[in-house]
């Protein structure tokens, strides 16, 4: 085969740079590594397959592209078909490559939340030296995880791991979950999935099916000292309702790693919510070696499958969005 590989990906190092062009040197693909925006406007039409983190706006441009692969898991932005000059693209993501950081993630704020750490911060920001009284454990908990994928199960493996003594899975398909989960539940059954669940986790993606999938009435089926964590799509969760619970203590504590907007304005209210802790979207990006190596080694294997037109890995389906 021949044609042109463009790669817009900072987090390379040069043993992944290696690895890949070893390949495409083997299959007469000739590679670009892009530097800039107008070095970006200049040769992606050229490009047959593109990787990384590739603006949409660009992909109209892209008149030669056979396949567009993504290095995030998510891949929302890239769903519409008015983007590409040639529909028929293959899109894939790089699911897998973010179970190790994420859940990590998710373990370090759950047991802050669960260790009053966000009420520790504002005693010892005051300067005082007092102890706020009982805390929890993941030890013996209830944990409902929204979303069993790669993300999910490994975040339901480690606290497993730690001694939750009961973890339930809510899913969209019927697939049989790994032995973590002691219990499976249909998206349809979410509510009965909620109810006594000492941590909810939501590691959804941004689709139409998610949208606003923790409501009002939803969050309202939690306990008082219920925590709720989200590393999926702000999208997901109704943040009014959720600041509301916060600040009125109808629920314990939340984390959230995602929002709506993205990035949240200096001035908006969730900054000052009670019992949260904020990050900006990092729980999942580049910083963590493992990451980009799990990441480059999933596009590598689809990079040697796509050469002997071999089936591929990760496609997206469009309609559903991952």
């Amino acid at each position: 085969m021949t044609g042109t590989l463009g790669i817009k990906a900072e987090f390379l190092t040069s043993k992944h740079k290696r690895d890949i062009e070893r390949i495409a040197l083997a299959n007469h693909l000739k590679i670009h590594y892009f530097t800039d925006e107008a070095d970006l406007d200049a040769l992606i039409g050229q490009c047959e397959i593109l990787y990384g983190y590739i603006p949409p706006e660009k992909l109209r441009a892209a008149e030669s592209l056979r396949w567009l692969a993504c290095a995030s898991s998510g891949v929302e932005q890239y769903l519409g078909e008015y983007l590409y000059a040639n529909p028929g693209v293959i899109l894939t993501n790089s699911a897998g490559a973010y179970g190790i950081t994420i859940s990590e993630h998710i373990v370090m704020t759950l047991l802050m939340l669960l260790r009053r750490m966000p009420e520790y911060n504002a005693v010892t920001a005051a300067h005082q030296w007092e102890s706020l009284g009982r805390i929890r454990s993941i030890y013996g908990s209830v944990i409902t995880v929204i979303g069993t994928g790669d993300i999910g199960t490994a975040f339901a493996q480690r606290a497993k791991a730690l001694g939750a003594a009961h973890i339930r899975g809510v899913h969209r398909s019927n697939r049989v979950l790994p032995r973590c989960f002691d219990e499976s539940y249909a998206v349809e059954d979410l509510d009965f999935a909620l109810a006594g669940a000492d941590a909810v986790i939501m590691c959804v993606p941004g689709t139409k099916e998610t949208e606003n999938l923790m409501t009002r009435e939803r969050l309202g089926l939690l306990k008082k000292t219920s925590v709720l964590i989200n590393v999926g799509r702000g999208s997901s969760l109704d943040q009014d309702a959720l600041m509301d619970a916060l600040n009125s203590g109808k629920i314990a504590g939340a984390a959230l790693d995602v929002t709506t907007p993205e990035p949240l304005p200096a001035d908006h209210p969730l900054w000052n919510t009670k019992n949260l802790i904020l990050t900006p979207h990092v729980s999942g990006n580049m910083t963590l070696d493992i990451t980009c190596d799990l990441d480059v080694n999933l596009f590598f294997d689809n990079l040697t499958r796509y050469c002997r037109k071999q089936p591929m890995k990760h496609i997206v389906e469009r309609s559903v969005g991952y």
